[in-house]
């Protein structure tokens, strides 16, 4: 079991920035990749950025350009800095993990409301 804590999240005007942290209960070899999906009710889940154990990142094309996702994995942390929001932004932020194992687990944390006004 892996266990995922977001924070950062918040109320943030249009054009603004935010950034997300994601604190995990582990990290190494063994969690090849970390990312974030979010999710507006009433809507499917999107992924917005992922990283893998090697650093590869793979964006969602809608925030390419505006999100940076970073992972310190001697800290257990993984970050999304959110530039230049926009309303369409507004979304619960959800970080992930897959670990390896007999089988590739995923793991998700409670997620953090991110708000953007226009």
């Amino acid at each position: 079991q892996v266990y995922l804590v977001e924070s950062g999240g918040g109320l943030v005007p249009a054009g603004g920035s935010l950034r997300l942290s994601c604190a995990a209960s582990e990290s190494g070899i063994s969690i090849v990749v970390m990312g974030w999906y979010r999710q507006e009710p009433g809507k499917q889940r999107e992924m917005v950025a992922r990283i893998s154990s090697g650093g590869t990142t793979t964006y969602a094309d809608s925030v390419k350009g505006r999100f940076t996702i970073s992972r310190d994995d001697a800290k257990n942390m993984m970050y999304l800095q959110m530039n230049s929001l926009k309303s369409e932004d507004t979304a619960v932020y959800q970080c992930f993990v897959l670990k390896s194992g007999i089988r590739m687990q995923e793991y998700r944390g409670q997620g953090t409301q991110v708000t953007v006004s226009s």
